[in-house]
């Protein structure tokens, strides 16, 4: 099977910037998931292998405690908690890898550090309409996530042999988060070559499976009980639903980041369900609610979290936020729905 993502002067043109980097950053978006995570970890695990001494990967903020087992994991340097640090290691670098995110607005405070830093950038995407501003920018919207991109591009360039099994572990997981353990934007064939090489390289993807999905504390499952009893609205004749989480709720139930990561699939359980919205109030700053957004059966969300969220994503798998109280936030939300209405009535 062909798994080349990138064309002959493509690959020769990454060969050579990465040949003439010392000093290397890998960054993503802010919040950063599965796939940014595990994308970043099995990238530079890459880069060790072919021997780059010099590299860092950098996130924005902090990520879910279920992904804290990733091999490498406790190198990732936070902008959050040690701004300085970061700003050091862009302003030593020679090349700077994004990865798993479309526009450098994803990555939020961290974005002058990024934009203000002289090396050459890489970009290595899923997401639509990238930034162009880079030495290469490689834009596979088609593609289950940027852990599979990152797959083909290590063999491409010669790396799949001497692949380590952390590095194939990393990869394994950005791909299965960000397909919801492979049951929606995984249906190339492609992707289960991909999960075969990964298992010829040791890896146990059921463990994997339980350190993500099977790690959740008593807190946790209490509130997505809550959510799913309490506060799951479902408008019927338009075969939507959504639900709204307030600080007040989170703090009741001990929230921590990642407790709720998947709960806005959960209501796509319901039969004939084309839309699921999540709305959250975000922890620290005031007036700001994080929307997600999933879809299915025929409807697509993108164009909704761009329209009415300020949003975007995948066709059936996007976000976004909304700088208001989290009423103001439901009520648009009733807006968007009843917008996009006679698309959720078709059959």
């Amino acid at each position: 099977m062909n798994v080349n993502l990138l064309s002959d002067t493509e690959a020769e043109q990454l060969r050579q910037l990465v040949a003439q980097s010392e000093h290397i950053v890998i960054c993503a978006h802010k919040s950063p998931d599965g796939d940014a995570i595990g994308s970043s970890l099995a990238w530079k695990a890459y880069l060790k292998q072919i021997g780059k001494t010099d590299v860092t990967v950098c996130m924005p903020d902090a990520y879910p405690d279920f992904l804290q087992w990733l091999p490498g994991s406790n190198t990732i340097l936070r902008y959050d908690k040690h701004p300085d640090k970061v700003q050091q290691a862009f302003d030593n670098a020679d090349l700077v890898c994004c990865l798993d995110f479309n526009q450098y607005t994803r990555v939020e405070d961290m974005r002058p550090t990024l934009e203000g830093c002289k090396a050459k950038r890489i970009l290595i995407d899923h997401h639509l309409e990238p930034e162009t501003n880079n030495a290469i920018t490689v834009s596979k919207p088609d593609m289950s996530s940027t852990s599979e991109m990152i797959f083909y591009i290590i063999s491409q360039l010669g790396g799949y042999d001497d692949m380590t099994k952390e590095c194939a572990q990393c990869i394994y997981c950005g791909m299965m988060t960000d397909t919801g353990g492979f049951t929606y934007n995984s249906t190339r064939p492609e992707i289960y070559f991909v999960i075969g090489q990964l298992l010829s390289k040791g890896i146990d993807k059921d463990n994997i499976y339980n350190r993500v999905y099977h790690n959740y504390s008593v807190n946790a499952l209490r509130l997505r009980g809550h959510i799913i009893a309490n506060k799951m609205k479902v408008v019927n004749e338009l075969h939507a639903a959504y639900f709204a989480v307030t600080k007040e709720e989170m703090r009741r139930f001990h929230f921590i980041k990642g407790d709720l990561e998947g709960v806005v699939n959960v209501p796509q359980q319901i039969k004939g369900l084309k839309l699921s919205i999540s709305l959250r109030e975000d922890t620290e700053r005031p007036n700001l609610v994080l929307v997600s957004l999933r879809s299915g059966n025929g409807f697509h969300c993108q164009p909704m979290a761009v329209r009415f969220f300020n949003g975007g994503g995948h066709a059936d798998a996007s976000g976004g936020k909304l700088h208001c109280s989290i009423e103001e936030a439901e009520q648009i939300t009733l807006k968007a729905i009843l917008a996009y209405q006679e698309e959720l009535r078709k059959k």
